[in-house]
């Protein structure tokens, strides 16, 4: 109840005052551990872009410029504060109320492994997944310039579609949640079959190696 009395609040002060620095306030804080859904940010903004209001382009860069900030965030935290503190974290009442726990972070750990690349930019796409990917790739100490570089690539991709329905359908909202609910599943998919990849395909190389 309090965390949707607080989303409440920055959802209607964002509606308020919506411009190109507070789509990427919220962004960075959606990239961030807090659970803030990037679907009540860009179609909105998109579908302003639509009446001629904004521009689609500039909200698509903004937004993945705070997706690549609050990714940075996360990826800092992890690096330098370790794999035990994280977890400890991760335990916390804390992390509870936003809805992180250990196998969460487990998941994306997971997810991580075998190609840092790969797992970096699909990441981004998968709901659940995207705003947690940061950390495992700064536990591994990943390259930063390429971090920054495949983070910047998943998430303009997923803010790009998700802009485009919003452009297109943001007068409707059920169609438009619906699209949304949908294209989920595809994004899911993808990282399904991203996993199936890393399990048999790696797996069978490092066994031959």
């Amino acid at each position: 109840m309090i965390q949707l009395n607080i989303f409440g609040s920055i959802i209607d002060w964002y509606m308020s005052n919506m411009n190109y620095l507070t789509i990427t306030i919220l962004m960075t804080i959606e990239s961030t551990f807090v659970p803030l859904p990037s679907e009540l940010v860009l179609p909105p903004a998109a579908y302003k872009a639509a009446m001629g209001d904004m521009n689609f382009f500039l909200i698509v860069f903004f937004a993945t410029l705070g997706c690549c900030i609050g990714a940075l965030i996360n990826y800092t935290l992890s690096y330098y504060l370790g794999r035990a503190i994280i977890y400890g974290l991760a335990d916390s009442k804390f992390a509870k109320l936003f809805f992180i726990n250990r196998s969460k972070l487990e998941h994306a750990e997971n997810y991580f492994i075998e190609n840092g690349n790969t797992s970096t930019f699909i990441g981004r796409l998968v709901p659940g997944i995207r705003h947690l990917i940061s950390i495992p790739a700064g536990l591994a100490k990943m390259n930063l310039k390429k971090f920054i570089m495949y983070t910047f690539l998943g998430s303009a991709l997923w803010n790009t579609i998700l802009s485009l329905l919003g452009y297109f359908f943001g007068k409707n909202q059920e169609m438009l949640m619906g699209y949304f609910h949908e294209l989920k599943y595809v994004f899911y998919a993808i990282g399904a079959l991203f996993v199936l990849y890393l399990i048999f395909f790696k797996g069978k190389k490092n066994k031959k190696k």
